[in-house]
């Protein structure tokens, strides 16, 4: 049974009449015919009685008539959907955005995407790094943007900027005469430490290798405590540059050694996309990060 079958075959249940059904349909009556004879083959018996001025339906036409007017209407519907989803309008997005990257430095990239795509919605999924690697793989994800030190060959990475680390204290810490920090000025401060930072082991390394121990009196998944607690002065956090949320921290740059973090856009490689994820990466590609 195919789509324009159905289509002539409601046509002609509208008019009862040959010549207006293939005229409504835009083709000729001979095709309008072979086209309801073959609908009838398939459904094993007639669907009109066909007399000179009164065409009307048999009890199989009548009894067929509903259940066509729903299939097309569903096909119709569903040709719709598929439009839109090539033109990008009323689709959703399903994006996932690491829970530590700063929401002010991405809302450039949010604005572009909305104003050149209004028809689709995005589905924010916040969460750390290795999680929203976790439901990319998983097909829960259509992209994401994160960091973390090291991902698997069978992702699509593609940087779209570096952020640096920097030592965040609140006023009148003794480190704030310092311009620049090293590692080993942090040998005995008291730490707070964000448990959702990606690069904590890698830190944390650098402090061993240095025999550096700063003293953890806090540690917490929360960006915003633990800039708060810093700003009020219970100790030193290392927070990437542009997460920084709270007003009146003071930031010392880390230049001994220099941690940096490349923040990437990310898809499954090979994985068949939609014209909304191909949409999201090329703005995000052709976005212009601030310095």
């Amino acid at each position: 049974m195919e789509f324009y079958q159905i289509k002539y075959f409601l046509a002609l249940c509208e008019t009862l009449n040959f010549t207006r059904a293939a005229e409504n349909c835009n083709v000729s009556q001979p095709s309008l015919t072979r086209a309801i004879q073959n609908l009838e083959g398939e459904l094993g018996g007639p669907l009109f009685h066909r007399e000179r001025q009164n065409t009307h339906l048999t009890e199989l036409g009548k009894l067929m008539c509903p259940y066509l007017e729903q299939v097309f209407g569903q096909l119709e519907a569903a040709k719709q959907r598929a439009k839109g989803l090539s033109i990008l309008d009323d689709v959703a997005l399903r994006l996932g955005m690491m829970c530590t990257l700063g929401p002010t430095r991405l809302m450039g990239l949010m604005e572009t995407y909305r104003r050149g795509h209004p028809g689709v919605s995005l589905d924010l999924h916040d969460a750390n790094g290795k999680t929203l690697r976790g439901l990319l793989d998983a097909g829960d994800l259509d992209v994401a943007i994160f960091a973390i030190p090291e991902i698997e060959d069978h992702f699509h990475v593609m940087p779209l900027f570096t952020e640096p680390f920097v030592i965040a204290i609140g006023p009148g810490h003794r480190l704030e005469q310092k311009d620049s920090l090293s590692v080993t000025d942090l040998d005995g401060e008291s730490y707070l430490r964000r448990t959702n930072c990606e690069f904590g082991d890698h830190f944390h390394g650098i402090l061993t290798e240095r025999e550096v121990e700063p003293v953890c009196i806090y540690r917490s998944a929360r960006e915003d405590w633990i800039q708060v607690m810093a700003r009020a002065g219970l100790g030193f956090a290392i927070i990437p540059q542009f997460s920084l949320t709270v007003e009146g921290l003071l930031i010392r740059p880390l230049v001994d050694p220099p941690l940096a973090r490349t923040v990437n856009v990310v898809t499954v490689r090979g994985r068949p996309h939609s014209p909304a994820v191909g949409a999201f990466v090329r703005d995000a590609m052709r976005h212009k990060w601030p310095a």
